[in-house]
């Protein structure tokens, strides 16, 4: 099956291939630096993980840029209140944004653009904007005239005509649709950081920092263009009218957006007492493969109702993928090969492909692998899976492992590494064979109070992870 994204542009589902050559160049909008993620900002980057890996299974290269958004209203905010200086405040942040990535086993992109690094480039496209008509100053601000660009609405699907009254806003986001000229460099307010560039003092707006730093590593035209749903407007139809307006061509050719995550059905606020960081759930014992699996398991273009019994869900369903590769390795099939096994497994493989490909379907990508697992361990229990299955039934899961990546258990700071136990599991096994069962004992119960669960199988010894 051909690759096919649902496109906010088109609002179709679309075949999809890059532009040019065989490199996908695709930007994504990253995090607002101000405080810890919180799992809502979380679905969308999963989503980005997740499209990475499909874009590559396709056979794509990638170039992938992802802003850190380190100047904005609320991060200035934050930092003058805290009386530290804007880097020091927004630092603390970045460090723990790529930190929990790490524990979400997300990539990193191939370039992660910090927007305080680009204020040159932005003042220039600034600059470049009023030469062609597309702006106003006031009071030592510039602002983008929405009247300028006709299309405006093209993303959102919003009909703004007879709405362009060329009323400005300040903030950088707000919620009302309707067309507001919106600030692209701000004049600097007293205690505010600002940055003297060939516009005089002052500071970007949010929106002129992606669309420049965009342009700059992707080309005038990106293939695509990913990022939360709550980003369609006003940040992203603001994204389309400056880069347009700027460069005269389309700015992206798909535009992918990520649906709202809610709480228990509700939304996710400090007020509900609903608000959770990753970090949170963390120091509440779930793992974060776990969390990675929840957030993965449901059509990015779907609303994910995150719930505890969800989370509890997700670790009984990676203990049975587990448990299914544990059986594969250490269970003693009868020799041979059976060529209805190996087909199985390639209609699977192929099943689980074709979900992925089609507008990333993640629910039916899982319901490929587990009715697999299900046909796999009846076909072990009837004698009817030979040795020789084994490595086609491995090599699906490792398929399916290098998207979706839940596998392999955390392992938590001061815990047993694999060899350890692996060294641990072996002198077991020789105070067993030197008759010295109380010894036997008490590394198995030593391991059982670390975390190991430890089975004696006709096949030898198979351990797991609580």
């Amino acid at each position: 099956m051909a690759l096919r994204f649902y496109n906010t542009l088109s609002q179709q589902v679309e075949e999809f291939s890059p532009a040019r050559n065989n490199t996908v160049r695709m930007y994504t909008c990253g995090p607002t630096v101000y405080d810890y993620a919180h799992i809502g900002n979380f679905r969308s980057f999963t989503f980005v993980d997740l499209l990475r890996k499909c874009i590559r299974l396709n056979g794509f290269q990638l170039q992938h840029v992802m802003n850190i958004t380190d100047v904005d209203d609320k991060i200035i905010r934050n930092a003058v209140a805290q009386h530290k200086p804007l880097d020091e405040y927004t630092n603390i942040y970045t460090e723990a944004f790529l930190e929990d990535c790490r524990a979400l086993r997300l990539e990193r992109p191939e370039v992660l653009a910090r927007a305080t690094e680009h204020i040159d480039e932005m003042a220039s496209a600034i600059g470049k904007l009023s030469e062609s008509g597309h702006t106003y100053t006031t009071d030592g601000s510039v602002y983008f005239k929405i009247a300028s660009f006709p299309e405006y609405g093209k993303l959102s699907h919003n009909d703004f005509s007879g709405n362009i009254a060329g009323a400005r806003v300040d903030v950088d986001s707000y919620e009302k649709a309707d067309a507001r000229d919106f600030a692209l460099w701000k004049a600097p307010k007293d205690g505010e950081p600002f940055w003297d560039t060939s516009l005089g003092p002052g500071r970007p707006g949010w929106h002129i920092e992606c669309s420049v730093m965009a342009i700059q590593y992707l080309g005038e035209t990106l293939d695509i263009h990913a990022g939360g749903i709550d980003l369609v407007f006003p940040h992203h139809e603001n994204e389309i009218a400056q880069s347009e307006s700027l460069t005269g061509k389309p700015f992206a050719r798909f535009w992918l957006h990520a649906e709202f995550l809610m709480v228990e059905g509700q939304k996710m606020s400090k007020s509900l007492g609903n608000y959770y960081t990753l970090r949170d759930l963390l120091a509440k014992g779930h793992a974060p493969e776990t969390i990675r699996y929840l957030l993965a398991s449901v059509p990015y273009r779907k609303q994910l109702n995150f719930t505890f019994d969800g989370l509890k869900a997700a670790a009984i369903a990676i203990d049975r993928l587990r448990n299914f590769r544990l059986r594969l390795e250490t269970d003693r099939f009868p020799e041979g090969a059976d060529g209805a096994a190996a087909a199985r497994a390639a209609q699977a493989e192929q099943a689980f492909r074709d979900a992925l490909s089609d507008d990333l379907n993640t629910a039916e990508a899982l319901a490929a692998v587990f009715e697999y697992i299900r046909d796999a361990n009846s076909a072990m229990d009837a004698g009817s899976f030979h040795a020789g299955d084994g490595a086609a039934a491995l090599k699906f899961l490792d398929l399916f492992d290098s998207v979706f990546d839940v596998m392999k258990p955390a392992v938590k700071a001061g815990e047993l590494s694999d060899a350890e136990i692996d060294a641990r599991i072996a002198d077991r096994t020789a105070a067993k064979k030197a008759r010295n069962f109380a010894l036997a004992d008490q590394i198995r119960d030593q391991l059982l109070a670390e975390g190991i669960i430890l089975e004696d199988t006709k096949s030898g010894v198979r351990w797991k992870r609580k």
